[in-house]
């Protein structure tokens, strides 16, 4: 047991919560956008793959070497390149010894430890998948778990709302995905209020 395991699996959870993201959305809302300056739900969708690609390149030394992006960037393909790209990842991630994730190397114009940098990448990751999921809202979405409870959770955790995702784990995504699925029923926000100013 290495003492960055703790990093490792926040790396594993974060890698299922943007997949269960993505996989709510619909095909024909991938060219979606709140605001013209915004990104489209698809260019989100890429500069996860492109940009966690070239951290994990040019920071921490892991490279794939295959291509950031899948030759046919549908909602589908995109969600299989990322699965696949990010286990990679996560095994050689999982490899690492402790020395590995403390030593320092560059970062942009300064020096970190991997450590260091994996957890920005991690707050990187979880900064995108929340815009996702304000633009799931938005396109007017039943959100499952990607955090913690929502609103179609239950609400509030002291209220006694639960956090259900949308599938167990990234293989069930990816074959519920491909088979069009029913999902878990959701049971609404419940009689109070889903905040802490009603």
């Amino acid at each position: 047991m290495t003492r960055y395991l703790f990093l490792t699996e926040t790396y594993e959870t974060e890698r299922q919560k943007i997949l269960g993201a993505w996989a709510m959305f619909r095909d024909e809302e991938m060219p979606w956008r709140p605001e013209r300056r915004a990104r489209s739900v698809h260019e989100q969708m890429v500069h996860q793959c492109v940009s966690e690609d070239n951290w994990m390149k040019n920071f921490l030394g892991i490279d794939l070497s295959e291509p950031a992006l899948p030759v046919l960037e549908t909602r589908r393909e995109l969600i299989k390149k990322y699965a696949a790209a990010s286990s990679l990842r996560l095994t050689k991630l999982q490899s690492m010894p402790d020395s590995w994730f403390e030593e320092g190397v560059p970062f942009f114009d300064v020096e970190r430890s991997r450590a260091w940098i994996l957890v920005r990448r991690v707050a990187h990751s979880a900064h995108h998948r929340g815009q996702l999921t304000a633009y799931l809202r938005m396109l007017g979405h039943q959100l499952y778990s990607t955090y913690g409870p929502t609103a179609d959770t239950g609400g509030l955790a002291q209220n006694g709302a639960r956090v259900i995702y949308q599938y167990k784990d990234v293989d069930s995504l990816l074959q519920a995905d491909e088979s069009d699925s029913n999902w878990p029923p959701l049971p609404g926000p419940g009689a109070n209020p889903p905040t802490e100013r009603p």
